[in-house]
């Protein structure tokens, strides 16, 4: 018997309605509806009266929805546990958020002084999967609406800016747009940000890093990449040249947590690290 079907159960047994459910859990209807239904067929019971207008629990769904709950509040006993007696807090998180990790661990810290942080540098496709698997217990991501499984927590917005090398034709120009430079080469660090600037990338390459994309657009007068201002705001490098683009173009920063961690501590959480 999975957890994640245990989970699953009780988010209907709570909304009473499969629909609202897969949002609140962030995926597809259907795979609520399948593993409900996976659940039945092992317990050899009807868990809901299901009719177009209405959803309730039987007799047997009532009884199950107890030990439900009690089975998922241990198992996030067993995590804590594992943690050891002082806990610890593994974040998944990347370049260009220093600031904000200071920040957001400082606030959880003046919460709760003993848990140990440890930062795990992931791209942000692994970010998502290793939550979803217990290998961290939170991400900071960019450009992420929802994602199956998990509970994105919109926290902060971030300008977008262009960059390009010191000797691109733009480079003295106060704002610039992305058509402008459409004519030169785009590096792909993070796809979400390229997107949400409206950039179509080019044949797939592998992204690079933050630093190795820098050094790589301040070698080719031609080349260009949009970052996010956390990101722009550590660049060290003085042969590139950030420009805002125009016109204003922000994207979304979010905490992304396990769907089963309790309000309270997500609420907490997202106050942590947003604006």
């Amino acid at each position: 018997m999975e957890l994640r079907a245990l989970r699953y159960f009780v988010t209907v047994a709570d909304e009473l309605h499969f629909g609202r459910a897969a949002e609140r859990l962030h995926i597809a209807q259907p795979a609520v509806s399948r593993q409900v239904a996976r659940l039945e067929r092992e317990l050899g019971e009807r868990l809901f009266d299901r009719s177009p207008r209405r959803v309730r629990l039987t007799a047997a769904g009532h009884r199950v929805l107890a030990a439900a709950r009690d089975a998922l509040a241990a198992a996030d006993r067993v995590r804590g546990a594992a943690a050891g007696p002082a806990g610890a807090m593994r974040i998944g998180t990347a370049a260009g958020v220093a600031a904000r990790l200071e920040r957001g661990i400082d606030a959880l810290r003046a919460q709760s002084p003993a848990f140990e942080v440890v930062l795990v540098d992931l791209p942000p496709a692994d970010r998502l999967t290793a939550l979803r698997q217990g290998e961290i217990d939170l991400a900071l991501v960019r450009g992420v609406a929802a994602s199956p499984g998990v509970r994105v927590l919109p926290a902060w917005t971030e300008a977008l800016f262009a960059v390009v090398s010191a000797r691109h034709p733009a480079a003295g120009r106060e704002v610039v747009g992305v058509a402008e430079l459409a004519d030169g080469e785009v590096r792909v660090h993070d796809s979400a940000v390229l997107r949400e600037a409206g950039v179509r990338e080019p044949p797939r390459r592998p992204p690079g890093t933050v630093q190795d994309t820098i050094v790589e657009i301040g070698s080719d007068p031609r080349a260009w990449t949009v970052l996010p201002a956390d990101q722009v705001a550590e660049i060290r490098s003085t042969r590139v040249r950030a420009i805002p683009l125009a016109p204003r173009t922000t994207i979304t920063g979010s905490v992304v947590v396990p769907d089963a961690l309790p309000h309270t501590c997500a609420s907490a959480t997202r106050a942590a690290f947003g604006d």
